[in-house]
């Protein structure tokens, strides 16, 4: 998984791309997944996602992702949860000072945004504490959702 981390966080630029198209056809279909129920999506989106996210980023399932603002590498592999840059015992050369064998996820964060499109902006976007009410929960459909209700709140 380690591995495979690093690679998303080297071809971020390329899967911002991807994610975008993604969310774009998510949001799309908002109507569809309206009508049958986001209830009732909600287990197999999860599954999916946890499949798909868990082998490209190592996601935790927060909820809440923030992969478009953090270089494609998910800040919630770092130990001690640090939703908002690197702690103060980042090591020489980048590295953890809780898991001394892996580097940082904010130092991978950082390198990654700036690959990114808008990475070098979105970086800077403070993010909210985890709500952990939210875990386990498709971020997919939480954004699908929400995007869907204010374009459907614009046109109306």
């Amino acid at each position: 998984m380690y591995v495979v981390r690093h690679w998303s966080v080297r071809h971020a630029r390329g899967l911002e791309i991807f994610y975008d198209a993604f969310e774009w056809l998510l949001v799309a279909l908002h109507p569809l997944w309206k009508r049958i129920g986001y209830a009732r999506l909600e287990a197999p989106f999860a599954l999916l996602e946890r499949a798909v996210k868990g082998l490209l980023f190592d996601c935790q399932m927060c909820g809440q992702c923030a992969l478009s603002s953090t270089g494609m590498s998910c800040s919630m592999n770092c130990p001690k949860n640090l939703r908002n840059g690197p702690c103060g015992g980042v090591r020489e050369g980048g590295f953890c000072e809780v898991k001394p064998e892996m580097r940082c996820v904010w130092v991978e964060a950082f390198a990654g945004s700036q690959r990114m499109k808008e990475g070098r902006e979105l970086i800077k976007v403070v993010q909210l504490p985890v709500d952990r009410r939210l875990q386990g929960r498709s971020s997919w459909l939480i954004v699908a959702r929400q995007k869907g209700e204010a374009r459907e709140a614009k046109s109306a």
